[in-house]
């Protein structure tokens, strides 16, 4: 159920301060450019049962400015920083009103969302460097690391200030990969907008898409058929297995086990190779489309049986090699209080105690007794590990029961609509693997989209990593950030 709620400006803490107490938790903010003026849009979401409340401010279009929310939830915090940046919409009394996406080398006084914003001006430096916090003491020192790296990731540049090999504090700074997806997704068709979704987060095709796509079958009206809404189910918890078992690998190569990550890689290409066969693409593109699914065939059940026995050796021989699960006890612990305050989602949030799942507090389909989220509250990087492997063990069993009600692959689609027969609104919210995506669109008159705003795990998640690192060892992060695998891109629109 998602009701929608016009507020005044000055009420708007108040009103938050309400939801936040009766277990909302703040799921997108999104900025609007309407033709009377700024409006920002705040989503809150609770379940079970399945629950969004909307806040809709109109603003004064010469002085565009909210009151902070940043006192009453983390989230709100970062997402008015990247409001204001985007946008120009001004967060008063903000505790950190220091830019978040825009690196200083963008000039002041230019919001590239803003439909005046004109092409990009060129990078100078008009407001100096990052003001990184700067931990003095005898024998402190800092260690620079990227934003380049020697791998293939993303970039990010993090600071560490160091203390013999002990981390008094790490400063991430991301939003280096800039690409102006927002604004990308405005004036597409919703055909043509599907493609964007899947690539939000390469490695998380199926989430973004499904998001997209519930969003804008609520915003028309369009209903999904059963099969499909289980078929996007199967292919939402294939996505899930091949993430996690190639972190599984990754995590074991970190404290010196490369042969448990060479049989994981080994595991995921057959995984790849699966979902090729499935939908046509190695990473799931192309299985979800708006109004259903379309499946090329359905998975082997021998070849998943066999999968899942691979996997579950290799887990057993992790966790059975004392060096291994030694490096893992008790490494970069996030507890429950911080977890929990920041806004964490997904495993990160399970492995420390937040039970919180999509597929249970909003599921787009039935999920039965078979759907087991597991738990832990250590909150190191060994819950970490366990909450992936346990499920992925899951996912099988959810891949089993959603393939045996599909009798046939093909394409699975509603009829469309009539035009104009949905509220021109609506809202997507996925477990993805990483945790729970959301995406809200508004359509146009003539149906294109006006505007989409999709929310990664990342954006939630990524705060945590400098609370998890503190007081470990600078040996430490890798592990830890592998354990947490945030995404870049998802993070930075």
């Amino acid at each position: 159920m998602r009701t929608t709620h016009e507020v005044d400006v000055t009420e708007l803490p108040q009103r938050v301060k309400r939801l936040l107490a009766e277990g909302h938790r703040l799921a997108l903010v999104a900025a609007h450019l309407d033709e009377a003026g700024p409006r920002v849009v705040y989503l809150f979401v609770a379940g079970s049962p399945d629950t969004r409340t909307e806040l809709h401010v109109r603003l004064d279009p010469d002085r565009p400015e909210v009151p902070t929310l940043a006192h009453l939830s983390f989230p709100a915090g970062r997402f008015e920083r990247e409001m204001r940046d985007l946008f120009g919409i001004v967060p008063l009394d903000h505790p950190l009103p220091r830019r978040l996406v825009r690196h200083f080398h963008w000039p002041g006084g230019w919001y590239p969302m803003r439909p005046d914003a004109g092409p990009p001006p060129r990078f100078g430096e008009q407001e100096g460097p990052y003001p990184f916090l700067e931990v003095e003491g005898e024998g402190v020192y800092e260690i620079p690391v990227g934003p380049v790296h020697a791998g293939l990731i993303e970039p990010g540049h993090f600071r560490f200030s160091v203390v013999g090999e002990t981390i008094l504090k790490l400063k991430a700074r991301l939003w280096f990969v800039h690409r102006g997806v927002e604004k990308l997704f405005q004036g597409r068709s919703v055909a043509a907008g599907l493609p964007l979704s899947e690539r939000i987060s390469g490695d998380t095709a199926v989430g973004h898409a499904l998001a997209y796509c519930l969003a804008v079958e609520e915003a028309t009206g369009t209903g999904v058929p059963v099969a499909a809404r289980r078929a996007r189910a199967l292919l939402l918890e294939l996505e899930r297995i091949h993430n996690h078992v190639a972190d599984l690998g990754m995590l074991c190569n970190d404290v010196g086990h490369g042969i448990l990550n060479a049989h994981a890689q080994r595991v995921r290409e057959r995984l790849l190779r699966l979902n090729k066969d499935v939908t046509g693409h190695r990473l799931l593109r192309g299985g979800v489309v708006p109004g259903g699914a379309t499946l090329r065939a359905l998975p082997d059940p021998a070849a998943l049986k066999a999968i899942r026995e691979d996997i579950g050796e290799i887990v057993d021989l992790a966790l059975g090699h004392s060096t291994v699960r030694d490096r893992f006890t008790g490494t970069a612990i996030l507890r429950t209080a911080a977890a929990r305050e920041i806004g964490c989602l997904g495993y990160v949030a399970r492995a420390s105690g937040i039970a919180d799942d999509a597929r249970v507090a909003h599921p787009f389909t039935g999920y039965g007794a078979r759907l087991d989220v597991p738990v832990h509250d250590s909150g190191d990087v060994l819950a970490r590990f366990l909450v992936r492997a346990q499920e992925i063990e899951t996912s099988f069993a959810l891949i089993e029961e959603f393939a045996d009600g599909l009798a046939a692959p093909g394409t699975m689609v509603a009829a469309q609509p009539p035009s104009g027969a949905g509220p021109g609104t609506g809202v997507g919210l996925v477990e993805g693997w990483r945790g729970t995506i959301a995406t809200r669109v508004e359509l146009a008159p003539d149906g294109t989209l006006a505007r989409v705003k999709p929310v990664d795990p990342s954006f939630f998640n990524w705060p945590a990593l400098p609370v998890a690192l503190t007081d470990t060892i600078v040996p430490d992060f890798p592990l830890t950030n592998k354990s947490f695998n945030l995404s870049y891109a998802g993070n930075d629109l």
